[in-house]
C-alpha cells in the first residue's frame, strides 16, 4: 500500500504549485513588454519567426525524449491550420498591433480570447451558451471598446487595437480547431505540435531577421529574443501543466486574469507605459465581462 502523503508534504506540492502558477503569470505576463522592445528592430512576423525559431528547437527535444504518437494524416492537416492561425497570424496580428498599443492594453484586449472561443464553439460545436454568457460577453466586448478608444489609433480599420483584437480571434479559432485532437494527444502534445506548424509557417520570415541578430550590435535583440522563445513558450507551459495537475482547470484559470495586470506592470517598469483612465475603465470592464463568462456563461 502506498502511504498517505503528509501534511508537510501536501504543504510543499501546494507550495511548489503557487510557485508554477506565478512562474506562468510573471512569463506570459512578459511577453508583451518583450514584444514592444522586440518591435523595435524587427518586423512583425520577423520578430515571430525569430521567436519560435528558439521555441520549437526546445519542442523537438522535447519530441525526441518523450516521444508523443505521431498525428495521423488528417489530424496533421488539422495542426497545420492550428499553427497557421494560433501562431504565425495570432503573432503577426499581435506583433504588428503592439507597434501602437502598450503592452497592458493588448494582454487585456487578448484576455477576451476565451470569450471568442466560447462564442465559436457554440456555434461550430453545439456548445451551449447561458444568458450570463451572452451579457459577459458584451460587457467585455465593450470593454474592449473603451480600451481602443484609449489607444493612439483608436477603433479604426487597421488600427492597433483592431489587430491585437483579431488576434484574440485567431487564439480563439485555433482553440476550437484544437479541441477534438486534445483528447488523442494529450494538451502538451497538441501544444507541441502546433508550435511546429507554426514556426514552419514562419520560416520565410527568417532570413530578414537572423541577420540583424547576429549583427556586432544585437546582442540585446538576441537576448529578447531567446526570452519571447523560452520563457513565455517552454517555462510557462511547463509550469502551466504542473499548476492545471495540482488545481485543476477550473481553478487554475482564475489565475490567468493576473496576466494583463503583471503585463501592465512589466510595461511600466521597463518602458515606461503608462494607462489613461479609459483604458483602465475599459480593461477593469472588460476583465469584468471574462470574469462572469468564465463562472456563469456555460
Amino acid at each position: 500500500m502506498t502511504a498517505a502523503p503528509t501534511a508537510s508534504t501536501r504543504t510543499r506540492a501546494n507550495l511548489a504549485a503557487v510557485f508554477a502558477v506565478a512562474v506562468t503569470v510573471l512569463s506570459w505576463g512578459s511577453a508583451f513588454p518583450l514584444i514592444r522592445i522586440g518591435m523595435r528592430a524587427l518586423g512583425p512576423l520577423e520578430l515571430a519567426s525569430a521567436r519560435f525559431l528558439v521555441a520549437s528547437g526546445l519542442v523537438l527535444v522535447w519530441v525526441a525524449i518523450r516521444r508523443p504518437p505521431l498525428p495521423s494524416a488528417a489530424d496533421a492537416l488539422r495542426f497545420l491550420i492550428c499553427g497557421l492561425f494560433g501562431i504565425s497570424v495570432y503573432n503577426g496580428l499581435l506583433n504588428q498591433g503592439e507597434r501602437t498599443v502598450s503592452a497592458g492594453a493588448a494582454a487585456f484586449i487578448v484576455n477576451i480570447a476565451p470569450i471568442l472561443t466560447a462564442l465559436l464553439a457554440t456555434v461550430f460545436l453545439g456548445e451551449r451558451f447561458s444568458v450570463w454568457g451572452w451579457a459577459g460577453a458584451l460587457i467585455s466586448f465593450a470593454g474592449v471598446g473603451l480600451i481602443a478608444l484609449g489607444q493612439p489609433d483608436g477603433l479604426t480599420f487597421g488600427g492597433g487595437a483592431i489587430l491585437v483584437g483579431g488576434a484574440a480571434l485567431c487564439s480563439a479559432v485555433y482553440f476550437v480547431i484544437q479541441r477534438p485532437l486534445v483528447p488523442r494527444y494529450g494538451a502538451i502534445a497538441c501544444t507541441a505540435y502546433t508550435l511546429l506548424a507554426g514556426a514552419l509557417f514562419l520560416a520565410p520570415f527568417l532570413p530578414g531577421a537572423l541577420p540583424r541578430i547576429f549583427a556586432a550590435n544585437g546582442a540585446p535583440l538576441a537576448a529578447t529574443v531567446v526570452a519571447l522563445g523560452v520563457f513565455p513558450a517552454a517555462i510557462g507551459y511547463a509550469a502551466w501543466t504542473y499548476a492545471l495537475g495540482r488545481f485543476g482547470a477550473a481553478r487554475a484559470a482564475n489565475f490567468l486574469y493576473l496576466v494583463p495586470p503583471i503585463a501592465t506592470l512589466i510595461g511600466f517598469a521597463a518602458l515606461g507605459e503608462t494607462m489613461s483612465a479609459l483604458t483602465l475603465v475599459g480593461a477593469a470592464i472588460a476583465i469584468g465581462g471574462v470574469a462572469i463568462v468564465n463562472t456563469r456563461g456555460r
